[in-house]
């Protein structure tokens, strides 16, 4: 008995100390990001007002890799930066988020694979604080620091919060960070906006939200 209590307090102590170091690291890789300059933007899907600003700020000159979580449909997108003659070879839609926790959980891989490090999250303010925390805590446990942008609505957009839904997110979340590190699914629906095909769409049909003001086809 007495040799299983030292054994496991030896492995307790060693836990201790990985999960310190590993703290460490995390804390020292995320000082250095955050002093440097953005160098990707992830948008947050749930209201097409954010899509309509990230598109005016791509217009403006920026050609910064963006990537839109489970935003609008494909097409709307589209139209929303030719209209404001934004390039679109800078942006990749991510198509297989369900929610919050989702955007985050497979932006991730994406994220490392362009090497990003100081990145700026397009979301609402009736999103947060659950859109930053779970930013801070999936993102920020693989040295990625994050700055938070907010976007004026008009209405109510799809994201509402709640104390329950922000807690379970927030246990997962941490849960997450630790799994993360060792596995990592991959989105097998992710497209460059330049890929877009309006002409198939049109064929097939779809419906943007109103207050981007486009004509659609008529079928759902």
């Amino acid at each position: 008995m007495f040799r299983k209590l030292k054994v496991l307090r030896w492995l307790f102590l060693l836990l201790l100390a990985v999960m310190t170091t590993w703290l460490a690291i995390a804390g020292t890789q995320l000082h250095r990001h955050a002093q440097q300059p953005v160098d990707t933007v992830l948008v947050l899907g749930g209201s097409i007002r954010r899509e309509i600003y990230i598109a005016e700020f791509v217009a403006q000159g920026s050609r910064l890799p963006i990537l839109i979580s489970q935003g609008s449909q494909p097409p709307c997108i589209r139209i929303l930066f030719e209209r404001v003659a934004a390039p679109l070879d800078t942006t990749w839609l991510e198509n297989c988020a369900d929610s919050t926790f989702d955007n985050y959980r497979y932006s991730l891989p994406i994220l490392k694979q362009w090497g990003a490090q100081h990145i700026q999250v397009v979301t609402s303010q009736t999103h947060l604080p659950r859109a930053q925390w779970l930013a801070q805590i999936i993102l920020g446990s693989h040295g990625i620091w994050v700055d938070m942008t907010t976007v004026d609505e008009t209405g109510v957009p799809a994201n509402v919060e709640s104390p329950v839904k922000t807690g379970l997110d927030v246990v997962r979340s941490l849960g997450w960070a630790v799994i993360s590190h060792f596995y990592q699914p991959q989105c097998n629906n992710l497209l460059t906006l330049d890929s877009v095909d309006l002409a198939d769409w049109e064929e097939k049909g779809f419906k943007c939200e109103h207050q981007a003001g486009i004509e659609t086809p008529g079928k759902e």
